[in-house]
This record gives structure tokens, sequence and C-alpha cells, in this order.
């Protein structure tokens, strides 16, 4: 089915010259039959094409035919002034484009126009014409060729710059659906229908949302998340904002810790994850727990909201990070670094060991009576004793206060939140 003119390449002799236009005048004048004869062709071999033949022959039809007019018209030099040789092409690249037929099917289905012609010009020099023109047709082969790539070029160029249109319209669509959840309309149920559809996402049931934040252009803290999730068959809908990546993750009837698990392939950033949501109504809340989440971690990994919730508490009060470490260790601040840092890890490794001194030991490669001998001093500068629920936790808030301000520093400048735009 090509349809262009001009396809580069050597000058056509006059002999070859008369024979196209000759041929192609016959041709034109059978067209209806040709068209029948690549339409009978492509149904039969082309799945996607017997799909658009059900759903309206007559479209189907119409644009083969125009095809071959073309096509025919373009060998023959018969274009009629003023008319772009190559529209078909374009208008079918679109057309096609817009129908989601893959483009291979559409290049092939063109290759089929092309033999259609071909062998149409064959058949008239032999049967009408008793052979008179074979001997040029053998020398306007490549010619022929030439056009019917030429119009294949000129249908994908066509085809690929209405399928990025497309794209970028169905990405600005489901941007501002996820903008519009993000700022809390998802209890609209029109709304929420829309998007469910627009996101790809199951009509109902639980989900998580997960965000990874992208502080530099360079940042790639996820890399193919539906790719990994979907090799697992759990789906998911995924959108590149400015500071973050966020994506809807659905549940179906796995827990969220088996869904974590299986995205853990695609992290190489930091990753927060919400808690449960059962209605696109939650996203927003969602979202923003997300975000705590992610921000509690120092290295990459997942980090889900409720198995974090006391450093969220602390991100999310970052005024309140060196009043709580002086509080908590009063004087034991003032003591030489080396000596401070030996203490605070002495103490955190009590914690961790249950208040045990042995176990701490152990940790630290040292004596138990070592790690007794510094408590105590821990306890006489800092007034707080390990042995109180209420010191207890005030030492490990602060400890975890340390670990976060030395993670992720934050200046007056520093941003405190990430209000969703509306879309």
């Amino acid at each position: 089915m090509p349809a262009t003119a001009g396809a580069g390449g050597p000058q056509l002799s006059e002999p070859v010259k008369d024979a196209l236009h000759t041929l192609s005048r016959h041709l034109l004048g059978r067209l209806d039959g040709l068209a029948d004869q690549l339409m009978a062709m492509v149904l039969h071999r082309e799945p996607f094409y017997a799909q658009l033949g059900l759903s309206g022959p007559e479209e189907l039809r119409r644009s083969l035919r125009g095809n071959l007019e073309r096509g025919i018209q373009s060998l023959g030099a018969e274009v009629p002034e003023g008319e772009d040789p190559q529209d078909t092409s374009r208008e079918t690249g679109r057309q096609r484009a817009r129908q989601g037929v893959p483009l291979e099917a559409v290049l092939r289905a063109y290759r089929l126009g092309g033999r259609v012609i071909w062998q149409g010009l064959l058949a008239a020099s032999r049967v009408h014409f008793g052979g008179r023109y074979d001997h040029a047709l053998l020398d306007a082969a490549g010619y022929v060729w030439r056009v019917i790539d030429s119009s294949s070029a000129a249908l994908v160029d066509a085809y690929r710059l209405e399928e990025s249109q497309l794209r970028s319209q169905e990405l600005s669509r489901r941007h501002a659906f996820l903008n519009a959840l993000l700022d809390g309309r998802g209890s609209d149920p029109v709304l929420a229908a829309d998007a469910t559809a627009a996101l790809g996402l199951p009509p109902g049931g639980p989900m998580l949302c997960v965000v990874a934040p992208v502080d530099t252009p360079q940042d790639d803290p996820l890399r193919s998340p539906r790719d990994v999730l979907a090799a697992q068959g759990i789906v998911s809908s995924w959108h590149v904002r400015p500071a973050n990546i966020v994506g809807l993750v659905a549940l179906g009837d796995r827990t969220p810790g088996a869904v974590l698990d299986a995205l853990a392939p695609a992290v190489a950033g930091k990753v927060g994850a919400s808690p449960v949501i059962h209605t696109l109504a939650g996203i927003r809340d969602a979202y923003a727990l997300a975000r705590t989440a992610a921000r509690t971690l120092s290295a990459p990994g997942i980090a889900a909201l409720d198995d974090r919730l006391p450093e969220a508490l602390l991100v999310g009060s970052p005024h309140l990070l060196p009043r709580l470490e002086r509080t908590a260790f009063g004087g034991l601040l003032a003591l030489p670094e080396a000596e401070q840092r030996t203490m605070l890890d002495t103490l955190a490794a009590m914690l961790d060991s249950g208040g045990s001194p042995t176990h701490a030991a152990e940790r630290l490669y040292c004596h138990r009576n070592t790690v007794i001998y510094r408590m105590q001093r821990i306890e006489s500068v800092t007034g707080r004793r390990i042995g109180d629920p209420r010191d207890r936790l005030l030492l490990t808030l602060g400890l975890m206060a340390r670990r976060q301000e030395v993670s992720q520093p934050r200046g007056p400048g520093c941003p405190q939140g990430d209000r969703p735009a509306a879309p």
C-alpha cells in the first residue's frame, strides 16, 4: 500500500516511464478488485487487522483502497496536482497508532500492499498487453520497491509522532488524576472510578503508596519498579514527579511485607511505604506517610512506616532534635569527641542488648567490666538511669535523633513538606 513519489535512485528510462504510466492507468481501472484482494490477504494474515475488519470493515477497506490508489498513482506519475503523494501513508500511520495496531503489523500490511501492486503490474503486462512491458518492469523493479520503502518510511514517521503525542497525552492525564488524588479528591466516586481506570489499578482492594525521593536529577532510587513487580504478578502504577517517584501498588491477596520484598530488586535509593489503604480517598495521607518513612532512612532501602514510627516522629519534628539530644545526654556532649563517641557506642550497645552488659561487651569486643564502668560514667554525666523506663526511652530517642541529624542534616533552607500540585 505505498503512497509516495520520488523514491530517489537512478533516473528512469523513457521505456520504463512509459511502462509504469500505461500499466498504472490500467490498474487504476480495476482498483476495487485489487482492494478486495488485498483486504482478504490482510485479514487472513494479520490478526490485528482482522479485529479492525470486524469492528469497521468499510473503514478498513476504504483505507486499503486509498493507499493502493495513491501508490499506483505515484508509480505512474498520476498523483493529482496539489495533493501530497504521501498523504495516505501519513494518515494511515496516525490512524493505526490511535487504534493501537502494532507498527510491525502495519508495516507487514504495507508490504502485502506492495506485493499486490507489483503482481498487478506483472499480470497487466502479460495478460492485457501480451508481455509487451515485461522487460521494462524488470528494469523498474528497484524503483518500484524504493517507492514502497519510501512510503513505509513516511508511515513510520507519522505513526511514531502520533504514538508519542498519545503517550504524552495519556501521561498528562494520569498525572492529573494522581495529583487530584494527592490533593484529597479521591472521595469523589466519579473521579475515583475514572482515576482507577486511567491508572490501571484494580477497582477495589488494599494497596500501598510508595514514595522514593529524588534529590537531584541524577538520582535513580527505583529502577523499573513496574516491571519488577509485574514479573511477580503484582499490579502497580508509577509516576515521576519533580521531587519524587510515587507508586500505587495493589496488594491483592499478598501481605505488605511480601509486596515490599518483591519490590526490593528495584530499589537503589531511599524508599518509603505507607500503611495499607483500602480506597483512593486515603491516598493523600498515605503519600505523606510514605514520604516520612523514606526520610527515616540513612541508606538505600525500603522503610515501611509502621516499622519505623519512632524515627518517623523524629523526622516529623526536626526542630526538636538538638533539644532532645541535649536533654538526653547532658554533660556527655561536653566530653572530648573520641570519649564521647565511645560512650555513645557503649550506650547504643547496651540498649540494643536489652540492658545486658555481657551481651553489650560481646558487641563491642571488650570486657564486661569495661561496659559496666562506662555505663556508670554515662549515668553520672547525663543524670539518666538506663534502668528507669522513661530515661531509657529518652536515651533511645536521643540516639535516634543523633543518627537522624548525622544522616540528614537540616539547615534553615531545608524543605519541610511537599504539597502536591493541583491537577
